[in-house]
């Protein structure tokens, strides 16, 4: 197997992959230390079973430059395959600004598929290519050098099993006329807002049991420092403080240096210097706010006024709806869809596009009694009224 490790070879094979209708793509990353993905290892593969189309590409060697392999990425005329790409796409656009196009995601295409909810890439391995993995190396350092054959092994299997997985999805997404439905999903993962992370934001991750505005605002403010510090400092955010810590010093207010010495739970670290400048400062801050710029809460599930006997009905024509489709439950709505929808919201994202077409539009006529349920053997079947 060949390991790219200079510019000269990755420009070579990216000219190879001209023509090509596709290249499948992985990666090999470090995050356990860092706020930011470290891209370890990259894997590419051509159409075709021969190994020999499929390469590794070491980032960490000095003086390679990615360049030839983000104008392939640019490049519209191949398309750029994944399985369960989110990860691997925010590495490319924050290191280089770059998401590939057209990209076509093997985890999406088998949930719409019938192969379940966010089904693995070794489960698709072994029920398409009919091949089992060796999975051996799967929390092994990827940024220790050398790399052991094991490794590579294990690396080169995650481009060259997924050309099969490929060729057999899109295929069957075609032949179903399903191909609209994936790329709806695949937009959002085209979308460079999806791997931006704006720490004002931030706050939404932390969950809190107070409907106080006032201690909404401290932990808004608590968790955009969090946030600007951890990225500044590329350090994963729990080790500025953890969630619950974050919370207590929301309940608590601490106004001093001695206030925060009192806390159970912030970490040793961050009672002093820069981060306790910081929480001081931001505790300050969600106090001050004017009344008129307190955060607006979202609605809770009691406070929606939820009709639990609609919401249960919508559960019903959701396992119908799946078993009828083939498409993964979660893929076409979530608990949350369904209690809004219950609750008379319409703004749901299980209502358009589409998921209108498989399960939205006989939810609204079950909400607005048009249809009814009934069972048919083993299968629910929805009647008109």
């Amino acid at each position: 197997m060949q390991t790219i490790t200079t510019t000269e070879d990755l420009r070579s094979f990216c000219d190879k992959a001209k023509g090509q209708a596709y290249v499948t793509v992985d990666t090999e990353f470090l995050r356990e230390r860092t706020y930011y993905s470290k891209l370890c290892l990259i894997q590419l593969a051509l159409p075709g079973r021969d190994t020999d189309d499929a390469v590794l590409v070491d980032p960490l060697v000095d003086g390679l430059s990615l360049d030839p392999l983000m104008d392939l990425f640019r490049d519209e005329t191949i398309v750029k395959v994944f399985h369960a790409a989110r990860q691997d796409l925010e590495i490319f656009f924050i290191d280089h600004g770059v998401i590939p196009q057209p990209l076509f995601d093997t985890q999406v295409a088998a949930m719409v598929c019938g192969f379940g909810e966010q089904v693995g890439y070794e489960t698709l391995v072994k029920r398409i290519a009919k091949q089992q993995l060796d999975k051996s190396s799967r929390f092994t350092d990827w940024s220790r050098r050398p790399l052991t054959e094991a490794q590579k092994t294990y690396a080169l299997a995650d481009v060259t099993h997924l050309r099969q997985i490929y060729e057999f999805l899109n295929k069957k997404i075609e032949e179903s006329g399903r191909a609209r439905w994936v790329q709806e999903e695949i937009a959002i993962l085209s979308d460079p807002d999806t791997y931006v992370t704006r720490p004002r934001d931030a706050w939404k991750r932390v969950k809190t049991r107070s409907n106080s505005a006032r201690f909404v605002a401290i932990v808004q403010e608590l968790a955009a420092f969090r946030e600007e510090f951890a990225q500044s400092r590329n350090i994963p955010r729990n080790r500025v403080y953890k969630d619950d810590a974050l919370v207590e010093l929301a309940s608590t207010k601490p106004s001093n240096m001695g206030d925060l010495g009192r806390s159970r739970l912030l970490l040793r670290e961050a009672r002093k210097g820069d981060i306790a400048d910081g929480i001081l400062a931001a505790v300050k801050a969600g106090l001050a706010r004017p009344n008129d710029s307190l955060p607006l809460l979202p609605r809770e599930k009691d406070k929606l006024q939820v009709n639990p006997a609609l919401a249960d009905l919508l559960r019903v024509l959701l396992k119908a709806k799946t078993e009828s489709s083939g498409v993964a439950s979660k893929l076409i709505a979530t608990t949350s869809d369904l209690d809004q929808i219950a609750a008379g919201e319409r703004d749901v994202a299980a209502l358009s596009g589409w998921r209108r077409e498989v399960f939205g539009e006989d939810a609204l006529r079950l909400c607005n009694g048009e249809v009814a349920l009934a069972a048919k053997g083993k299968n629910v079947a929805v009647i008109e009224l």
